[in-house]
């Protein structure tokens, strides 16, 4: 192996300003200062360097340090295991060997590198592994024979270390994220549980107050029980009263009559006429007398025996009334007390499903909190889109996640349109749409969303101009020949591929939405006319409203201006369009009805107009539904135009009949004099057909007539 006899020059690796204020940073300095640099450093290590003679290790390979130099720097540094001559060992002479000036060199040139670094900035550690790598650098290029290796050896960590760099990079927004989410789960747990200690706090309070009523109804069923043993205690006393009352009068009553009978005898034995009487006859009629008394005698005996017991039918009752009315009251307490049992039963119950709903929350909200993704920050989109961040958020406003993603896609897809030149033809298939109908490319016209607004509204009034009767042709084919006469024949094409991809591109506008479901045939044209002439009833209603003609109207001359219009409106739907008017800064009591009509320049109505077109597609949803429960629930059935007519009939008896003509022709999609009544379809179709169109409820049903 060919060894080197003297350095090679040492390429310095460029080195950060540490802490030093003259020293230039490193963007600050030329290519040619870092040269000299490089030059000044290794005239400084090589100056002082003597190179001593080279040496071979035992497996022929170069060595740095001086071979002697290693075998006594060992030697000095060796204890003797068993020795007797420490005499001989003590008068060697020792050999002291410094380290090679290269090797200061470099040592020096570290320990200054290091002692140059600012260790208090964030990136200390990179500061100070930069004079490492420098030195590394010198033994690369000083080294020609291992150089390759060692390069590979500098380069693999090099990478290694940008790797973990940017790993690092990259997990620190994801670190912020995790805080932020802790956070965030954090107070919602803690919001959680205070609900919690509310809700358990108010439920035990409620069971407190349960427990005291209890506790008092119990002290009243007592005090009953108490007052009825009472009162059976009186009425024993009573009865014994009453019959010791009895008996007395009997006794009194016996005397009374014994007195009586002494006083007959007494007088007649005073009496000389009873001398005169037959003494056999008065024997006779004494002995009769006493068998008399002795059977009435038997009798009050038996009486009394049977009778003993009983007490006066009007005490009875007495009492016995009195008896029912404390069986009621205390039948009246026991239910009182089961209802209150059971109601307690049942909050107990309440209270169990919601601890276990609550444990079952918690645990969702855990496993959401551990698996879920975390919502998008869509203040993001304000650096993407044009306008920055006013515009940004005058688009995201009261909006979902779903409709922000439904505006980003019509930023994004306007950008792309109105980068785009041309479009390419669909081809000129049958299949196609006539307006489109196109074999090549059409050119861009690169309109904004007001133009294209202008010419719908353009489109819309000339369809309408035609009148009904000459409205025969198709909105596709009247559009085309809108845009020939319009724009030419040559241009017409590019007009149309512009207007559609427009309407197609922006939902979000009401009139651009209407146009599209229009040509897709989604929507029948009736559906925007009927729209329209809402509208256009309701403000000629107003207008005769306003007697003054200053577009002023106290709220409940308008109240009564939309019962007017609409009577089939219920009161919460009147109720609900008049809030929603009166949303706008109007002053107090006045509604000025002519602003609510006005559009902004994109032909985007106000609240009260968007209010009164979802309530009347809501009462056309309702129309469908009671056609439909007529009908039957079999959406597959087919049906005649005779049934179809019955089920009409049924449900809206004031049809008159040219508008029931128009819905069944709608319904079939066959004008009314080509409709045969043998032609069937199915109950589905229909509904889609009606669907897609104008069909509203002209009078209540039946029953709400005779109501």
């Amino acid at each position: 192996m060919a060894l080197p006899q003297s350095k090679s020059d040492i390429t310095l690796a460029p080195t950060t300003v540490r802490g030093n204020p003259a020293l230039p940073e490193l963007s600050k300095v030329s290519p040619s200062h870092l040269e000299a640099r490089k030059t000044v450093h290794k005239r400084d290590i090589f100056k002082h360097r003597k190179t001593p003679p080279l040496h071979f290790s035992v497996g022929g390979r170069f060595s740095s340090w001086p071979a002697y130099a290693s075998a006594q720097a060992i030697l000095q540094n060796r204890k003797p295991c068993s020795t007797t001559d420490k005499t001989g060992a003590r008068d060697k002479p020792r050999i002291t060997v410094s380290k090679p000036q290269y090797l200061e060199q470099l040592e020096n040139y570290l320990r200054k590198e290091l002692l140059l670094l600012d260790l208090r900035k964030e990136n200390a550690q990179e500061l100070k592994l930069q004079p490492y790598r420098e030195i590394f650098e010198f033994f690369i290029e000083d080294f020609k024979t291992y150089k390759p290796l060692l390069s590979s050896i500098k380069n693999a960590y090099e990478v290694t270390l940008a790797h973990f760099r940017e790993k690092i990079r990259s997990l620190e927004p994801l670190k912020a994220m995790l805080i932020n989410v802790s956070e965030e789960c954090s107070e919602k747990i803690l919001a959680l549980r205070a609900e919690e200690r509310y809700e358990i706090k108010m439920l035990r309070k409620e069971k407190i107050n349960l427990l005291k009523l209890i506790d008092k109804k119990n002290e009243e069923k007592v005090s009953l029980q108490t007052q009825v043993t009472k009162l059976r205690k009186n009425l024993a006393e009573q009865y014994l009263h009453f019959l010791n009352e009895r008996d007395a009068r009997r006794i009194l009553v016996a005397d009374l009559n014994e007195i009586r009978y002494q006083r007959e005898d007494m007088s007649l034995a005073q009496s000389p006429d009873v001398w005169r009487e037959d003494p056999v006859k008065l024997t006779l009629a004494l002995k009769m007398a006493r068998q008399d008394l002795t059977n009435t005698q038997k009798e009050l005996n038996t009486m009394k025996a049977n009778f003993g017991d009983v007490v006066p039918r009007r005490d009875f009752e007495m009492q016995e009334k009195r008896n029912k009315a404390l069986y009621e009251m205390l039948d009246g307490l026991k239910t009182d007390f089961e209802e209150i049992r059971q109601e307690y039963e049942t909050l107990l119950q309440v209270h169990m499903a919601t601890v276990k709903d609550r444990d079952e929350y918690y645990n969702e909200l855990q496993e959401i909190q551990r698996t879920s993704t975390p919502r998008p920050d869509w203040s993001k989109c304000k650096d993407v889109i044009a306008g920055g961040q006013d515009r940004w958020r005058t688009l995201s406003t009261g909006k979902s996640s779903n409709q922000l993603v439904d505006v980003l896609l019509e930023e994004i897809g306007s950008g792309l349109l109105r980068e785009m030149e041309t479009f390419e033809g669909m081809g000129t298939s049958e299949e196609i749409p006539e307006f489109l109908r196109l074999d090549g490319f059409a050119r861009n016209k690169k309109l904004s969303k007001r133009e294209v607004v202008e010419i719908i509204k353009d489109i819309w009034k000339e369809r309408m101009a035609e009148g009904q009767k000459e409205r025969k042709s198709s909105m596709s084919h009247f559009f085309l020949n809108y845009l020939k006469n319009r724009f030419g024949e040559a241009s017409a094409m590019d007009w149309s591929y512009t207007i559609f991809e427009n309407i197609r591109l922006f939902q979000s506008s009401e009139v651009m939405k209407q146009f599209f479901d229009v040509l897709s045939g989604k929507v029948e044209e009736s559906a925007y006319i009927s729209q329209k002439e809402l509208v256009g009833h309701l403000l000629k209603e107003l207008n005769n409203s306003d007697i003054h003609n200053d577009g002023n109207l106290t709220v409940d001359q308008f109240s009564a201006a939309l019962k007017n219009a609409w009577p089939l409106k219920t009161e919460e739907q009147i109720q609900e369009l008049v809030d929603t008017a009166t949303l706008e800064d109007f002053p107090e009591d006045v509604i000025q009805y002519r602003v609510l009509f006005v559009e902004d320049e994109l032909g985007t109505p106000g609240p009260f107009i968007q209010k009164l077109w979802e309530q009347a597609q809501a009462e056309k949803q309702a129309y469908l539904q009671d056609l439909e429960l007529e009908l039957g629930p079999n959406m597959f059935a087919e049906l005649g135009p005779d049934q179809l007519r019955q089920a009409l009939i049924a449900i809206d008896p004031s049809l008159d009949e040219q508008t029931l003509d128009n819905y069944v022709s709608q319904a079939f999609q066959i004008p009314i004099t080509e409709l045969e009544p043998d032609i069937i379809e199915e109950q589905r179709v229909l509904l889609a057909h009606l669907r897609a169109g104008a069909i509203k409820r002209m009078g209540p049903r039946e029953h709400e007539t005779g109501s």
